[in-house]
């Protein structure tokens, strides 16, 4: 396409005041953090140029147009000062049309028009051709609701968010380099990335949990992983539902990250655009067996609102897991390659296979034959810690889950908020400490069969063993693998 220059940076030139005297301004500190970052990236320098001189009041440069065609991405930085100036909408719709004549405005189903967002502008006030962008955002919210940018003048911490927002900007941009064939012919040959061929559909979140989102989307995208949406979902609800219903389909795991806050309600719903893509997904996993879903929360996220509060108590009986953000990213590893599990052998490297044989003190004689049978088949039968105080007995649970190889809850005398419980244990045991995939989770119905316990026991989370015959399929289906 015969690209002369990499990249046009359009913004509002308040923006690149700098607020203490003796300071480079914002813009051209994000010029030449992204021009050195990319040469890193791709081993060439890029050319990058933007308006140093004109002014507001100047007429529209004429020669600025002229070099659209010639220009191969767009970074557009959004401010309110951006979106109520005639000249930087020129300037984007300029080039917009520009890019339409010299290979369209999206390539590989990617845009050639990068959003970065400086200063919090309401989404619907952004200029149309970058409307359903997802954008770069470079800035969070404290917690009195007001946005800090990443900058160094506001502290270490908004410093090391702006290096990992130019690094997510620039390797995105140098993918999209790498797809211009003008660039073939210079680019430094590196291996690319194998794609998979597997999409995941990482929901948005709110803003409190922005930086963590794109921390996993980016360690997804460079593991060769198509990572959806793509775009921002839709304002209006018949539309946001449908979007992100399609966006599911064909999806073989959905992540959902979940905040203190309880998030924007997309107009015509009643919930939080994290609460229905929750809801939806679901109803993906019901149609497809094959379809997986984690539902993460920090540890000791505490709701800031009343609504999200009661979220949170819902997603209890959901597949929940409260642990740091790198165990998550390993449990998303594993939930995407499973490790295989062992044939024709119940006998661990350290001895036998550990069957943590989790029941209520009041079912202690219930479980015998269960116990007995499991002892008889080889397996080294662990039962819970009955005797001690509150914290002891607690402590010994979480070590037995950090260490055994299965788990079974017996159901007996009990009722639904204990197996939630016990449940929610299991979605905790990476936070516990455990570092590998149990290799079989079940949960045996003992006395008395009825249907509301039935209802109770049955989950994705673990294989419901309802009589003898199952608990034998179970042992030699999921523990030996046979």
């Amino acid at each position: 396409m015969g690209f002369e220059d990499d990249i046009f940076i359009s913004y509002a030139h308040i923006d690149n005041h700098p607020l203490t005297e003796g300071q480079e301004g914002w813009i051209s500190d994000l010029h030449r953090a992204l021009g050195i970052r990319l040469a890193q990236l791709r081993g060439e320098t890029p050319k990058i140029w933007r308006d140093l001189k004109l002014q507001g009041n100047d007429y529209f440069g004429d020669t600025i147009v002229e070099r659209f065609p010639k220009v191969a991405l767009l970074v557009s930085v959004l401010s309110p000062r951006y979106v109520k100036s005639d000249w930087c909408v020129k300037e984007l719709k300029e080039f917009y049309k520009a890019a339409a004549t010299t290979g369209g405005v999206r390539v590989a189903d990617k845009s050639r028009i990068f959003k970065v967002i400086k200063t919090p502008v309401e989404r619907k006030q952004h200029p149309q051709e970058v409307q359903e962008l997802l954008g770069y955002e470079f800035y969070q919210f404290d917690q009195s609701g007001r946005p800090i940018e990443f900058s160094k003048i506001f502290g270490a911490e908004a410093e090391r968010n702006y290096w990992t927002k130019v690094n997510d900007l620039a390797y995105d941009i140098k993918q999209m380099l790498d797809n211009f064939s003008s660039h073939g012919n210079n680019a430094v040959e590196e291996t690319p990335i194998a794609p998979t061929g597997t999409t995941i559909y990482l929901a948005e979140t709110t803003f409190d949990l922005v930086e963590e989102r794109n921390k996993v989307k980016r360690e997804l995208q460079q593991r060769g992983y198509i990572v959806l949406p793509e775009r921002s979902l839709p304002f209006y609800y018949p539309d946001f539902e449908q979007v992100v219903r399609e966006n599911l389909e064909g999806c073989k795991l959905s992540i959902h990250l979940i905040g203190a806050r309880y998030g924007m309600v997309p107009e015509g719903a009643e919930r939080s655009l994290v609460v229905l893509q929750n809801e939806l997904a679901i109803q993906h996993s019901q149609n497809s067996a094959e379809f997986l879903r984690l539902v993460w929360m920090p540890v000791g996220l505490q709701p800031q609102e009343p609504r999200q509060e009661e979220f949170i108590t819902s997603l209890h009986d959901a597949n929940l897991l409260q642990t740091s953000l790198e165990e998550l990213k390993t449990i998303i590893k594993d939930k995407l390659n499973p490790t295989p599990q062992p044939t024709k052998d119940v006998v661990a490297e350290d001895g036998p296979l550990r069957v943590y044989l989790i029941c209520d003190q009041r079912d202690r004689e219930a479980i015998a034959p269960l116990d007995d049978y499991l002892y008889n088949q080889g397996f080294e039968v662990i039962l819970p810690l009955f005797e001690g105080d509150e914290a002891q007995v607690r402590q010994d649970h979480q070590e037995q889950l950090q260490v055994c190889d299965v788990v079974i809850i017996y159901c007996g005398d009990i009722q639904e908020p204990w197996l939630r419980t016990k449940l929610g244990d299991l979605r905790k045991i990476y936070g516990y400490g455990r570092s590998k995939p149990m290799l079989a989770k079940g949960i045996y119905m003992g006395e008395p069969h009825t249907e509301q316990k039935r209802r109770w026991c049955r989950t994705r989370e673990a294989q419901l063993i309802q009589n003898v015959n199952d608990l034998e399929l179970f042992v030699a289906q999921q523990i030996r693998g046979g």
